[in-house]
């Protein structure tokens, strides 16, 4: 048989000996996935086409996509066909560069377990809303978002977050992120730029408001949450805070203080509440939101970031009345709106109880990981002082010892292991820590992670107590 030439890759058998076609077929495919010119999910020819153009038999072309796929290189028999799964590894030139190279244990706050997406969930409400989708549906959209969408979220917040929001009064947006930026710009245009926030707090949210033209004034936070007091000397017109659980303590915003906020907010201030991880928690009873207090005095923003997965982009925003037509203007100038088939999905999902049901099998699995990370706490870091572990996807710790946090999170970055300072989240100085999650990783890698964790702290602070 003649060999020919194919477009795909330029493959071009001309010249190997009918022995070795199968053998020179893997090893191109294989340099062409190391190369990147066949990236993850790329989908391969069938193999009759392939054989076709090359002028081989088919059976080569076969044998080669079964070698990759047992390589685990290729997924075969899907819908799809032949599909890359992953790219190879180089084989590592000494033990310390073969650590280097293995993924990080990642114990970054914030990370959920995306592994448990529910993907066929998510497939057959994309299917059905494919199915049902209008014309109307794909056209420029309301800049507050689909329709069906805010009336599901409307439904959800109220039945779990005991918010009280009309599904006119909600705003989708891009996560709490998108929010933020939009709730900042309003305020900006106002002259009202001063805000409060927690200290220690969220370094990403307090950086992203600064983006947008706030000036961020630090709020001490106590084991009682804000503390409101400081709040009032600070004399800002904005708050904004993490009452639930707040980051990165982990404390819940008490009730003398969620009395005190809204007093503070009924003289003209406004309170900026992120909800973050409210929907998890293991050892304490819900903490309802502020907003469903004081409607007018909170604007209240939640996410799927941490209940789906953060790569959607899809949250929302519900505003008081005074700033919600400025809100909507704000959310249509940055990009007219949000995509309409993610909403629709989502929406599915909120209808169906699909998403009750994936956060019920969710918070059974992230619940045995934060054990496992006490476990291996006790177990190799005896003592550090552990803050906030009744909820969330992270917790705290503190060192009894004075510690370098930023040297230790870079110690241990440097063996494979993520963690953040606790510095990093304050504005005025205080006691050094670490902040874990624990939600995107497995119970063995956990354990690993915090040996790991404990050898760092070991080599860099030799006070500190570990085992």
């Amino acid at each position: 048989m003649v060999a020919a030439g194919s477009d795909f890759l330029q493959l071009d058998a001309t010249g190997v000996p009918r022995g070795g076609l199968a053998g020179w077929l893997t090893d191109a495919l294989r340099a062409a996935v190391a190369d990147g010119s066949l990236g993850v999910g790329a989908t391969l020819p069938a193999s009759r086409t392939l054989a076709a153009d090359l002028g081989l038999s088919r059976g080569v072309v076969v044998e080669a996509y079964r070698r990759l796929a047992d390589e685990g290189l290729f997924v075969t028999g899907g819908a799809r066909g032949t599909v890359v799964a992953t790219a190879p590894r180089p084989a590592p030139a000494d033990a310390g560069t073969e650590r280097r190279a293995q993924a990080p244990l990642d114990l970054s706050p914030g990370l959920p377990d995306l592994s448990a997406f529910p993907r066929a969930a998510w497939l057959r409400a994309e299917r059905e809303v494919l199915d049902g989708t209008t014309a109307a549906d794909l056209g420029y959209p309301d800049p507050r978002g689909h329709p069906l969408l805010r009336r599901e979220i409307s439904a959800w917040l109220r039945r779990t977050r005991g918010v009280v929001a009309a599904p006119d009064e909600i705003v989708v947006v891009a996560g709490v992120a998108q929010a933020l930026a939009v709730l900042s710009r309003v305020l900006v245009r106002a002259d009202t730029p001063a805000v409060g926030v927690e200290d220690p707090g969220s370094k990403g949210a307090r950086e992203q408001m600064a983006h947008w033209g706030m000036a961020p004034v630090a709020v001490p936070v106590d084991d009682s949450g804000l503390d409101v007091e400081a709040l009032r000397r600070a004399g800002v017109p904005t708050v904004l805070l993490t009452p639930a659980h707040q980051f990165p303590t982990g404390v819940v915003l008490a009730p003398a203080r969620r009395r005190a906020l809204l007093d503070w907010a009924a003289d003209g201030g406004l309170v900026v509440e992120d909800d973050y991880d409210a929907e998890f928690r293991y050892d304490r009873p819900p903490v309802p939101a502020l907003q469903c207090l004081a409607p007018e005095l909170v604007a209240h923003a939640g996410s799927v970031s941490k209940t789906l997965a953060p790569g959607l982009r899809l949250g929302w925003l519900v505003v008081p009345a005074r700033l919600r037509d400025e809100v909507v203007h704000e959310r249509w100038m940055a990009d007219l709106g949000a995509p309409a088939l993610p909403q629709l999905v989502f929406a599915h999902l909120l209808a169906s109880g699909a998403l009750e049901r994936h956060l019920r099998r969710v918070r059974v699995r992230v619940r045995a990981r934060r054990d496992a990370m006490l476990d291996a706490l006790r177990e190799h870091l005896p003592e550090v002082t552990v803050h906030g572990i009744a909820a969330g996807l992270h917790l705290m710790v503190t060192f009894a010892n004075q510690v370098d946090d930023r040297a230790l999170a870079d110690a241990a970055a440097a063996d494979g292991v993520l963690v953040q300072p606790l510095s990093d989240h304050r504005i005025a100085p205080g006691p050094p820590g670490l902040v874990i999650g624990y939600a995107a990783q497995s119970p063995d890698r956990i354990r690993r992670a915090v040996a790991l964790l404990a050898r760092s702290a070991r080599a860099l602070a030799p006070g500190v107590n570990v085992r």
